[in-house]
């Protein structure tokens, strides 16, 4: 068994391996989030990877990569983030910080006060460590894990803006089949159409059936400006395929899958 994650080591995504990886499961670490996606298509292996933040919002990533490939989602799971300050030198010495864009966003009150310091962004929290430990003078906002892993003094804990600062992580697979009993799923609203009451149309199947949307979001298609794609996620009922299938009359639908929602890990 195999598990492809969002690497390299020091992650968020890998912390969350490491906790619901089944027993003798392997974690393989990739580059970049599509790597994921094409690594669970062409292996057929599960992977995992983050969708949204309480903080910074959607994972554009993810986002495409549910949209363009045939990858479904298998299970969700919550994870509070805490964000920490290391470096070897003092905060008067630091004259670069390197943080991924996410992490940026979700500790920018803390880092507006580094105002001497200029921003380095960096494709991963691990990365972001692994440059400070060698750069002259800098620091890093990364997980805890990497700083241990880099040998990197914690300047400050918890400097995330909210303490309640939570990351969702959707569990995707090729090919799977939506449980008998699912409690929520997605899906990826694709209008056949530009024309007036659309977006209306779509959420009044919902309020008719009592269906509590959990998230929707808006997405460019790529297919030209002012086009959109709308993912959505909603709890399920006993009619909920009726749901997708009333959907399907008036626009456009992608079925990412349904699910069973996880704890907090």
């Amino acid at each position: 068994m195999t598990l492809a994650v969002l690497g390299p080591k020091g992650t968020f995504s890998c912390e969350l391996a490491e906790k619901i990886r089944n027993e003798n499961e392997e974690i393989i670490l990739f580059p970049t989030i599509r790597d994921v996606f094409t690594a669970v298509l062409e292996k057929n292996i599960r992977g995992i990877v983050p969708v949204e933040n309480s903080e910074a919002g959607g994972v554009g990533e993810t986002l495409d990569g549910l949209l363009q490939t045939e990858c479904r989602i298998t299970a969700e799971y919550y994870m509070p983030i805490r964000h920490f300050f290391v470096s070897r030198y003092s905060p008067d010495e630091i004259s670069v910080i390197y943080t991924h864009p996410q992490s940026h966003e979700q500790c920018s009150i803390y880092l507006n006060g580094m105002k001497r310091a200029s921003l380095i962004h960096t494709s991963s929290n691990a990365q972001s460590a692994k440059e400070a430990s060698f750069i002259s003078g800098s620091a890093a906002v990364t997980t805890e894990s990497a700083a241990k892993l880099y040998d990197l003094p914690i300047l400050q804990k918890d400097i995330q803006n909210s303490l309640n600062n939570t990351t969702r992580f959707l569990e995707i697979s090729a090919g799977a089949l939506d449980p008998d009993d699912p409690e929520k799923c997605s899906v990826v609203i694709i209008p056949r159409e530009n024309r007036p009451g659309l977006l209306y149309g779509i959420l009044g199947i919902f309020a008719q059936r009592g269906i509590n949307l959990t998230r929707i979001e808006s997405r460019p298609s790529k297919e030209g400006i002012g086009r959109y794609v709308f993912f959505i996620d909603f709890e399920t009922d006993p009619g909920w395929q009726e749901t997708i299938t009333e959907l399907k009359k008036i626009t456009g639908v992608k079925e990412l899958g349904c699910y069973r929602k996880k704890d907090y890990v």
